[in-house]
């Protein structure tokens, strides 16, 4: 628990390259900040070490009221907001992005071709498993579940489980039984 601590005081030392940190809140550890004045951290939101967060060309990271995120979170946005609503939980070696590479013109290294940017937005109270890697192009609903190794792109309705490589819905929440019921791939219950 002294470790928390600790990583509340580092944080006010972390507002140098992130100065739109709320009070309440902690990172454990940063690895790399790129474009820190266009990230916005809010109330209490945890994130442990290994962080590596990016901004570029005008992109912008919002991440909303009560956030929990494990160790080794990679998350980048380039040209618009990528958003991580309230109270959402992700795990640990998880990456985030509204970015793809360009890859079309065979006479120019990847790096140096124009990123393809799509909007991504992870919705309120979500949790993300272990390993998942959420694509540019990904819009998730409110409460919607990830699974572990999952490789998200696509949108997802409210209340869905989606798991595999490439992601598909498993599962939705049935407002009219009040149960999480299987789905096939589109999310229409069997």
């Amino acid at each position: 628990m002294l470790f928390k601590y600790y990583w509340f005081i580092k944080t006010v030392f972390l507002r140098l390259l992130i100065p739109k940190i709320a009070p309440i809140s902690y990172l454990g550890g940063v690895i790399y900040v790129y474009g820190g004045w266009r990230v916005t951290i809010r109330n209490r939101v945890r994130i442990f070490p290994g962080l590596r967060i990016e901004t570029h060309y005008g992109g912008s990271i919002l991440i909303d009221n009560n956030v929990s995120i494990q160790q080794n979170f990679h998350i980048t946005s380039a040209k618009e907001l990528l958003k991580i609503g309230k109270n959402t939980t992700i795990l640990g070696n998880v990456f985030v992005t509204n970015i793809d590479h360009n890859y079309r013109e065979l006479s120019k290294h990847i790096l140096d071709q124009e990123y393809l940017v799509k909007k991504t937005d992870i919705g309120e109270n979500c949790f993300i498993g272990y390993g998942a890697s959420i694509q540019a192009g990904t819009i998730l609903g409110k409460q919607c579940i990830v699974g572990a190794g999952s490789v998200v792109r696509g949108e997802f309705p409210d209340f869905c489980v989606i798991v595999g490589a490439p992601a598909k819905i498993i599962k939705r929440y049935n407002a009219e039984t009040k149960t999480w019921q299987k789905t096939d791939k589109n999310g229409l219950f069997l």
